[in-house]
């Protein structure tokens, strides 16, 4: 018998660490396990119980999402882990399905989470974002035009003004801030070999802008930047420089494009140093992956935040959810599936029902979010996801979701 309950830590706590340890997300060290226990306790937590023990964890963290000129609440699935007594028994989709039924009942008008591989949580609805580009390279070959000062060191115990310079960060459409502060705490914890550099610029000796980073080789990396967070372009630039500054020793830095950023810009014969660094320990390389889903919470509350820059577009939205399948008929959230009246424009607006004369979209919400997003046009939609439309109402779909490439810039 699976019972579905709140996380309890003064019960599960054990039985929590011992699901990481088995899927290799921690070790038995005690900071690790004081990372986990910093991340559930700033967060949602699910359990499934088996035989009186905890074997299914999921956990949501509260947060927001840049929508346009709009912030709209948001909660990241930000672990779910199933032991090796239970697996192949349904109880992650389950589990997963009930958080993000109290997520949104809570609030949160869209979910995301960054996904083990492609196919499983398009069950419960989730669609798949952009593409994320990371690029490997010798941070000696950076050609920025700056002189980056002498930055402060950071440690874990800087975590409070870290997680404020994140939240603060210059931020894009799509952009994803993780509210507890705990969270950063966490993840600095869990990062190996950790360290950060950074600049107190604000007008109260704030931290502005910095970079966290963790390398298993310390001495030559390579080295990982998890994250960056800036103000200005300004201060890019001098982040990109300390990185420059560390190629008299460090031969290989991975991250992220940075959003609205090429960092091919910033190289000076990128494909030189591809070819001569290929199947090297320190290759210099670009990997293109989208690993991260969202979806819709609240069809109403989505649209009636979105204003575009477009002609109205008005029809009928027949949206299918596969989430309701994991959820109990009594709960009062199953799912957006239904119908609506939806219009788009400068002021959009949606409404349950039909009407009568205007075309009729239908879609799964995993490829409507993505459509609202701005991850793929319809017509794209049309042909590789679960939406279809007359002909004239997907060229105007075209033209009135043309919005930028979601960039969330936090990983979860």
């Amino acid at each position: 018998m699976v019972t579905y309950r709140q996380y309890q830590p003064e019960m599960d706590r054990d039985s929590a660490h011992r699901i990481w340890m088995e899927v290799g997300w921690i070790d038995d060290r005690e900071d690790k396990k004081e990372a986990m226990d910093l991340l559930l306790g700033a967060s949602r937590s699910l359990v499934a119980e088996v035989d009186a023990a905890a074997e299914c964890l999921a956990v949501s963290t509260e947060g927001t999402l840049n929508y346009l000129d709009e912030t709209l609440p948001f909660t990241g699935v930000t672990a779910v882990s199933t032991s090796r007594v239970v697996r192949k028994q349904g109880l992650a989709k389950e589990l997963t399905a009930r958080l993000v039924a109290e997520d949104a009942r809570a609030g949160a008008l869209v979910s995301g989470l960054g996904m083990f591989e492609q196919g499983f949580y398009n069950n419960l609805g989730f669609g798949t974002g952009s593409y994320e580009h990371w690029m490997a390279f010798d941070p000696a070959e950076l050609t920025v035009a700056f002189e980056a000062r002498v930055p402060k060191r950071l440690t874990v115990d800087d975590w409070e003004a870290v997680h404020a310079s994140r939240l603060a960060r210059l931020s894009v459409h799509g952009g994803l801030n993780f509210l507890p502060p705990e969270i950063t705490r966490s993840e600095m914890m869990h990062t190996k070999g950790g360290f950060g550099l950074g600049f107190f610029d604000g007008p109260e000796g704030e931290l502005t802008h910095h970079l966290w980073m963790g390398g298993s080789d310390t001495e030559h990396g390579p080295y990982s930047v998890w994250w960056m967070s800036y103000q200005t372009g300004d201060q890019l630039l001098e982040l990109m420089a300390l990185l420059r500054g560390l190629g008299d020793q460090v031969r290989l830095v991975w991250m992220r494009e940075p959003p609205n950023v090429q960092l091919q810009d910033f190289l000076k014969q990128p494909f030189r140093f591809r070819q001569l660094t290929e199947k090297s320990k320190f290759e210099n390389r670009m990997n293109a992956s989208a690993y991260w889903q969202m979806r819709i919470n609240d069809v109403l509350g989505c649209i009636s935040r979105t204003y575009l820059r477009c002609k109205t577009v008005r029809f009928n939205l027949q949206l299918t959810d596969p989430i309701e399948q994991y959820l109990d008929k009594g709960e009062p959230w199953r799912g957006v599936g239904g119908r609506y009246v939806v219009t788009l424009g400068p002021q959009s607006i949606a409404r349950t029902g039909s009407e009568y004369g205007i075309p009729v979209l239908k879609a799964s919400v995993n490829a409507f979010t993505r459509l609202w997003l701005g991850v793929q046009r319809a017509s794209g939609l049309a042909i590789t996801d679960y939406l279809s439309a007359p002909a004239d109402l997907i060229s105007q779909l075209d033209c009135c979701m043309c919005i930028p490439r979601p960039q969330p810039d936090w990983d979860y």
